[in-house]
């Protein structure tokens, strides 16, 4: 059976006005890939998009325990600087995931593009939020791009 991986990448901040419409078409999104096959999805574990998609497929794996997810995370210290609601909703976050991968044990400089290489490199389907053509987001959908993964981006055109 070849299974079919999502990976999900998008920015930080999101606009307050525009999170329960896109957590709304986040989660559509997820319900339409597992239809399509898709049950094993990487997130990056970061504030904003990431934290919305592992909810959103924790939500779908509710449901349907075949669903998988997997957080792909830059250090073991990522949280460190967060606010204590983040690191709560974070913390649930990694207790219900199927696995944790670290790609580094501390943070260095270009520990994030090495997470979103990963993720990047062991998919076929990359789901976004990008709405600016520069950051982390921007880098990860090229490399996306680069590597022939399908990319669907959530962003309104």
């Amino acid at each position: 059976m070849n299974t079919q991986i999502c990976c999900f990448t998008g920015h930080r901040k999101i606009d307050p006005e525009k999170i329960s419409w896109l957590r709304g078409r986040l989660e559509d999104e997820v319900i339409y890939l597992f239809c399509q096959g898709v049950h094993y999805f990487l997130a990056g574990g970061a504030l904003g998009f990431d934290t919305m998609a592992a909810l959103a497929v924790l939500k779908l794996k509710s449901g349907f325990p075949e669903v998988r997810l997997d957080l792909i995370l830059p250090c073991r210290d990522q949280s460190r600087l967060w606010n204590t609601a983040d690191i709560e909703k974070y913390n649930l976050i990694l207790s219900q995931a199927d696995e944790v991968v670290y790609t580094s044990d501390m943070y260095f400089n270009g520990c994030m593009q090495r997470r979103d290489r990963y993720r990047v490199e062991n998919s076929q389907i990359c789901v976004c939020y990008l709405t600016k053509t520069t950051g982390g987001t921007a880098y990860t959908v090229r490399y996306a791009e680069e590597k022939g993964l399908t990319v669907f981006n959530l962003a309104p055109v």
